[in-house]
């Protein structure tokens, strides 16, 4: 009799998490890595938000709180929403959890059936399909290649859909490609749901504030007021005020979706940290002047990442409206040879030889569920992202 369930194993590890203690375990080894595997701002979390923490600690904010979110942080979240997205929730629709990942999950785990299907397109965070079959669900992937600038037609979401569909998962800017749906793009997304009414929508909306050029985010029931009331509207604090360690997510949505998931909660992890919880509320509610410098810088680091992969021989990397990620193709580079003889046969082998060879860790596309291509995360320094693309420009150049 197997020790291990039957669910757990039709899922598998996160290939970004594999990819980044891989690259650790190197650096402890003495070899001279650089990771640009991770997912997280590279600069700390603002000041007044660290104080914030420090005082829950020292007024003793310390306890048990509420399952799914204090007061205080539920009230930020409302009026967050309603700020930027010009969304009315009040505080019994809105849901805290320990980062983004576990709001996704409790959502799925709350509301999916044997044969439920998800429309994921790809590609797609990592987490997505693995997420659903946990779940019980059923995984449909669709294809964005960069043809289609990594973007869902309304066509291949219509084509999607069948009875069995459950939730459409959206994400934008998207983790890893950096591809963000303009309203009108988003538009034509959401009416082709208003025809299908038993579908909802669960948005991952974490990189809303790092969005680049003319870009401007905008989320699905906001673009579509109809689609209001079968929509999950998730966000953190993660990645805009550099709080990826506090683990603090949100999500607003239905009463009734609301309260499955605080069910579920209170039997898994029950409350996120007090202490983050408290620090999450000066971050919503405290100065956001800092949000723009940030992507600012994001977008300089982009533009030259951008530069420096696009002279590289075999790759071609589209621009990204948002997020801190560029998702290059490696078209080019399939079925050479690499200077250290590792056969390109696929993303995956390209990224474990440039790891091997030039000692960069990247994440392979299929991860992702689209080939060939490879992630980036330059949320890193200039230097590191200089000396990185250099590497991978003279690995290129030894494919033979």
């Amino acid at each position: 009799m197997s020790l291990l369930s039957a669910t757990l194993n039709r899922v598998k590890p996160s290939p970004t998490v594999a990819m980044t203690q891989l690259a650790a375990e190197m650096r402890a080894a003495g070899r001279d890595v650089i990771g640009l595997s991770a997912g997280e701002p590279d600069f700390d979390t603002p000041e007044n938000i660290r104080e914030a923490g420090k005082r829950a600690i020292d007024v003793g904010h310390t306890r048990y709180t509420a399952v799914d979110g204090i007061p205080e942080l539920k009230d930020a979240i409302c009026a967050k929403f309603a700020r930027d997205n010009g969304l009315t929730y009040t505080p019994s629709q809105v849901t805290v959890g320990t980062g983004g990942k576990q709001v996704l999950y409790n959502a799925l785990m709350a509301t999916l059936n044997p044969g439920d299907e998800v429309i994921i397109p790809a590609p797609y965070w990592v987490s997505y399909p693995d997420m659903v079959l946990l779940a019980g669900g059923t995984p449909v992937i669709v294809s964005c290649p960069i043809e289609t600038a990594f973007k869902m037609t309304p066509e291949a979401l219509e084509a999607a859909i069948t009875p069995r569909t459950r939730w459409l998962i959206f994400n934008s800017p998207s983790n890893p490609t950096g591809a963000g749906y303009g309203r009108a793009e988003l538009k034509a997304l959401t009416d082709v749901l208003m025809r299908h009414p038993h579908v909802w929508v669960l948005t991952d909306d974490m990189y809303e504030h790092i969005a680049f050029d003319d870009f401007t985010f905008c989320t699905p029931a906001e673009v579509e007021p109809g689609l209001y009331d079968r929509t999950l509207t998730m966000n953190g604090v993660s990645k805009a005020y550099a709080m990826t360690g506090w683990r603090i997510g949100y999500a607003a949505g239905p009463d009734k979706l609301i309260g499955g998931m605080r069910k579920l909660q209170s039997q898994s992890t029950s409350n996120p940290s007090s202490i983050s919880q408290w620090a999450a509320v000066e971050a919503l509610s405290g100065p956001q002047d800092f949000l723009a410098p940030n992507a600012a810088l994001f977008q300089g680091r982009r533009d030259g990442v951008l530069a420096a992969l696009n002279a590289c021989p075999g790759i071609t990397c589209p621009v990204p409206d948002g997020a801190f990620y560029v998702y290059p193709s490696i078209a080019g580079c399939i079925g050479k040879t690499s200077a250290g003889g590792a056969a390109i046969t696929d993303d995956e082998a390209f990224c474990m030889a440039l790891l091997e060879e030039q000692e960069v860790a990247v994440v392979f596309g299929a991860a992702f569920g689209l080939s060939p291509h490879f992630r980036v995360s330059y949320a890193a320094s200039d230097t590191q992202l200089t000396e990185a693309c250099a590497r991978i420009r003279t690995f290129c150049e030894g494919l033979r």
